[in-house]
């Protein structure tokens, strides 16, 4: 089976050892064998970061926009079969997959266009005779951590705009989805990138990941991963005066009003819930429905849901594929035991299930769980859950569901379904998210716009689009005389 290595200083490197990557929708397929590193891997790919930054970071615009063009040009035009590998290596659906990679091939032409359109301002001094530049320069080597959730998409929104302002990059992706990863390296390794500008250290998080943070020649880190271990990323970046972006958990709401599109808001809930198989940080996972629709809104929600097919990733006509992990299934189905015995409901769902393909094949397949008769403090509503598991909230009118969407440690994305244009705006102002949905799922951005949350869930500038360069470049300041 083929060993896939790192790419260090512009090398396939074999790392210490390596580990399997498995399908998560046949435990018996497996993927590859992937290297696992250590912290004398990242020694070297810092090391070369490193020496390649003065020449990288002065480069000409030109060089780099066509090098992000060729690695989003090649993206697109392979999306079905990178699309392929995702959904085999990590379980979304392959429509999802396919989606996905598309939306990173996009991401790169973007930041190829952002190489060519790198601004500043010129302004007068206060004292005359004396003339004010402000520009932007890069910041150095930046480490990049990224989750297993959007093993291409975000790995695709820290490059990017990191390469397009000139700094050097070591990347750390998930344990559990190196394949994705792996592909773009090898694309971006033939894109005429020079050796040591960008590189990648497959293996553990508490052994790459920790060696990237605490490394005195990394600048920045970017992470996107679980709370508490971005909270010690942080941490360890202040002690260490290096700059730290963090997107970290949410516990989305989605709100549904008496006066909404009953059909329109079952179906948003179910794309917002259980799609992804609830495997994204903007999934909604409390419902907070008013009184007078919530009996039509739960009868119908579990109508919907006794249509979503759970099998094989890669099948033809399967809505939600497995869960990533048997420890993420774990987690998942404990949940619900956990919310049960709180007192809340179990209407529907929240079981462990044999694929729906009748291939035979074992994966970690579950079915989508609905909790009713649910209350905010229950910790089904407190603590994220990350799989296909949502509750409910029933309350008594617009002010109340307010009240309960915002009552949470958590900001990133809040939904309402409603006629009333009074209550979208309010909501619109008023919801202590990063992202707010009106009559839209709260899953699903697009790739040119800011990207991030409030609260717990967000920490330093956002990511994607033009708000990218707050956080990967830094500001000068330089004075001349006339």
């Amino acid at each position: 089976m083929t060993t896939h290595n790192n790419l260090i200083n512009g090398s396939w490197t074999p790392g210490k050892t390596s580990a399997p990557n498995t399908n998560p929708s046949d435990l018996s397929d497996v993927i590859g064998q992937y290297a696992q590193g250590d912290a004398s891997d990242v020694d070297a790919a810092v090391a070369a970061a490193t020496a390649a930054f003065p020449a990288w970071s002065v480069s000409g615009i030109q060089a780099r926009h066509d090098a992000l063009d060729k690695i989003g040009h090649e993206i697109l035009a392979r999306k079905e079969e990178l699309g392929d590998l995702l959904a085999r290596e990590e379980g979304k659906t392959r429509p999802e997959a396919i989606g996905e990679v598309a939306r990173a091939g996009q991401i790169f032409k973007f930041f190829a266009g952002e190489c060519l359109r790198l601004a500043g301002e010129s302004l007068p001094s206060v004292r005359p005779g004396i003339g004010v530049e402000i520009t932007r320069e890069p910041i150095g080597v930046v480490g990049l951590i990224t989750p297993w959730n959007f093993p291409i998409a975000i790995p695709a929104w820290k490059i990017a705009p990191a390469l397009a302002f000139g700094n050097c990059v070591v990347i750390k992706p998930a344990d559990l989805v190196p394949g994705s990863a792996w592909a773009l390296a090898d694309i971006i390794h033939r894109s005429g990138i020079p050796a040591g500008v960008f590189n990648l250290v497959m293996g553990r998080g508490r052994i790459i990941g920790d060696a990237l943070v605490q490394h005195p020649d990394v600048a920045a880190i970017s992470f996107t991963g679980s709370v508490g271990v971005g909270r010690g990323i942080a941490e360890a970046c202040v002690k260490s005066g290096k700059k730290v972006q963090l997107e970290m958990g949410g516990k989305n709401p989605q709100v549904v009003l008496d006066d909404a599109d009953l059909a329109q808001a079952v179906e948003l809930s179910a794309q917002s819930c259980f799609y992804s198989t609830g495997q994204r940080c903007t999934a909604s996972s409390r419902l907070i429905v008013t009184d007078k629709i919530y009996p039509a809104f739960v009868q119908a929600l579990q109508e919907r849901m006794a249509r979503i097919k759970v099998g094989d990733a890669r099948a033809a006509g399967t809505d939600i594929g497995p869960v990533v992990s048997q420890a993420q299934l774990e987690q998942d189905l404990s949940y619900v035991e956990i919310a049960k015995a709180e007192g809340a409901v179990l209407a529907t769902g929240g079981s462990r299930i044999a694929c729906h393909t009748g291939s035979g094949k074992e994966g970690f397949f579950m079915q989508p769980a609905l909790l009713v008769d649910s209350t905010p403090q229950m910790r089904i509503n407190r603590e994220e859950v990350f799989g296909p598991v949502a509750s409910v909230i029933r309350v008594q009118d617009y002010e109340e569901a307010l009240a309960v969407a915002n009552d949470t440690a958590f900001g990133l994305s809040a939904g309402i379904a409603t006629t009333s244009l009074k209550y979208a705006s309010h909501f619109k102002r008023h919801a202590q998210a990063g992202m707010v949905m009106v009559n839209l799922p709260t899953a699903g951005v697009d790739y040119h716009v800011p990207f991030g949350g409030r609260k717990g869930s967000s920490y330093g500038p956002r990511e994607q689009g033009r708000y990218a360069q707050e956080f990967y470049t830094t500001v000068k300041t330089a004075y001349t005389l006339a």
